[in-house]
């Protein structure tokens, strides 16, 4: 089994709140698991928060909705994984997702995935030191091995990154990266900021249909060369 875990919390430092910040009528991360549902190689979903008091209105509302929630300690992000996976496996591969990325692309996700399987690799991911994607489609894939064997001696960046063990230590883990021709290292779908939330509104507003299809990374590209204003928003590239 493959089972996503995306880790939010309400107490982002720039934006709190966020993953709560309606997009269309929902919360943002109600959105992006509407879009992680579009993955063919995802059998399941964990939403990882934290156990504090501030995370409730969010483990709530997801409940409310179905989707399953694990509950850890806030600054420890890697017991959390370590945590969900228990909790909801057995699983032979995690997808690591973050809670700020409401235009995740599911066929970003599966050809991440497809990389991993293919390398037969302990870790992957799209967002090498030379990344070719937008950030806000950042897929990280790994065994459950590889998480188990993280956790047991972990840095004090893999405490609160995860997987930072993992990307900074080649020689400890097979790793694969999946990356595109088009060089987009440098445009920001991300939502971290006012500004980037409001360009995601923005795109939401513009392209979401309650009936589906889901619009795709494409369509956001197209939305902003045809809506200029959108180009470099914030400061930051957009396309």
């Amino acid at each position: 089994m493959i089972l996503a875990i995306l880790q939010a919390r309400m107490s982002s430092t720039r934006l709190p709140g966020k993953v709560m910040a309606p997009l269309v009528g929902a919360p943002m991360i109600q959105r992006q698991i509407e879009r992680v549902a579009a993955s063919v190689r995802i059998a399941d979903l964990v939403v990882a928060t934290s156990d504090q008091s501030s995370d409730d209105p969010l483990a709530a509302f997801l409940k409310g909705q179905g989707v399953n929630v694990y509950r850890g300690p806030l600054d420890h992000v890697l017991n959390r994984f370590v945590g969900a996976a228990a909790a909801f496996g057995p699983t032979e591969h995690i997808v690591r997702l973050t809670g700020d990325c409401p235009f995740a692309d599911p066929e970003v996700i599966d050809a991440t995935i497809e990389a991993c399987l293919h390398a037969h690799a302990e870790y992957a991911s799209n967002t090498p030191p030379a990344r070719t994607f937008p950030k806000g489609l950042d897929v990280e894939v790994f065994t459950i091995e590889a998480l188990q064997r993280a956790a047991a001696d972990p840095s004090p960046q893999a405490v609160e990154h995860v997987t930072w063990d993992m990307f900074h230590q080649p020689q400890n883990y097979r790793d694969a990266f999946h990356n595109q021709i088009l060089a987009e290292g440098e445009v920001r779908w991300t939502v971290d900021r006012p500004d980037d939330y409001e360009f995601a509104a923005a795109v939401y507003d513009a392209l979401y249909k309650p009936e589906g299809p889901l619009f795709s990374s494409n369509d956001i590209r197209a939305f902003v060369r045809e809506n200029p204003q959108w180009a470099l928003y914030g400061g930051d590239r957009r396309v």
